[in-house]
């Protein structure tokens, strides 16, 4: 049992000392080749910690060679353009001028919910309000915002802000949401009346949403944006 307690601080030394030199970013930050090593080294680290029968050294070798490979990958990352866009890829627009780009979004595997997501984290509750919308490569979003809707204080303007309130997505990929709905206290038919407004219908919407304010977003399909025009 002592022998397993050593080995286990040993090791957890050795992996926080690795993990430091990888630098100071959050799990959230890395890069795919980063999450890949940080696994591989806490796979690593946890047989030999258990198994007394391994040698110690089959676990720190690795370590050190996976470290090695971080450092070499990192340089070639910082000093050569074409090798960091094979290694890390490119940033992908997922809102391109207002507009979702549809093609991205199923390119990156990214539904309109989780991009939602992703803005609320930045503090943005309607699309209405993105100018654009770029998923970087360790897989956060930056986000600009459209002119109108930068933040200014209304106390700057002594003026008294209009309340927005919660957004909410009655369809979303031709799909009515019920649940959306309910919460409005709206109905199938209500929801059809108001897309007639703007000659929809929800199997030709990618996304349609109101908030408490009554402002209506919405955005067609891609494929049927001929026909409307």
């Amino acid at each position: 049992m002592l022998n397993i307690y050593i080995r286990s601080i040993a090791l957890y030394i050795l992996v926080l000392i690795v993990m430091r030199i990888m630098g100071k970013r959050e799990i959230g930050q890395f890069q795919p080749f980063e999450l890949a090593i940080a696994i591989m080294i806490s796979d690593l680290a946890t047989t030999p910690m258990s198994d007394t029968g391994i040698p110690l050294s089959n676990g720190i070798i690795p370590i050190m060679g996976l470290l090695s490979i971080h450092l070499i990958i990192t340089v070639l990352n910082m000093t050569n353009a074409k090798i960091r866009s094979i290694i890390c890829g490119k940033p992908t627009v997922l809102i391109n001028k207002g507009v979702i780009d549809e093609k991205q979004l199923n390119k990156e595997r990214f539904s309109i919910n989780e991009l939602e997501a992703k803005l609320r984290n930045d503090n943005v509750m309607n699309l209405a309000d993105v100018e654009y919308a770029i998923l970087e490569t360790n897989g956060n979003i930056s986000v600009i915002l459209k002119n109108n809707k930068n933040p200014i204080k209304a106390e700057d303007m002594n003026i008294e802000p209009k309340y927005e309130g919660m957004s909410y997505n009655l369809v979303i990929d031709g799909k009515v949401s019920k649940e959306n709905l309910n919460k409005i206290n709206k109905d199938h038919r209500w929801l059809l009346k108001q897309m007639e407004k703007y000659n929809l219908t929800p199997e030709k919407t990618l996304v349609f949403n109101i908030n408490e304010a009554g402002d209506i977003y919405f955005q067609i399909k891609e494929k049927y944006k001929k026909e409307k025009n």
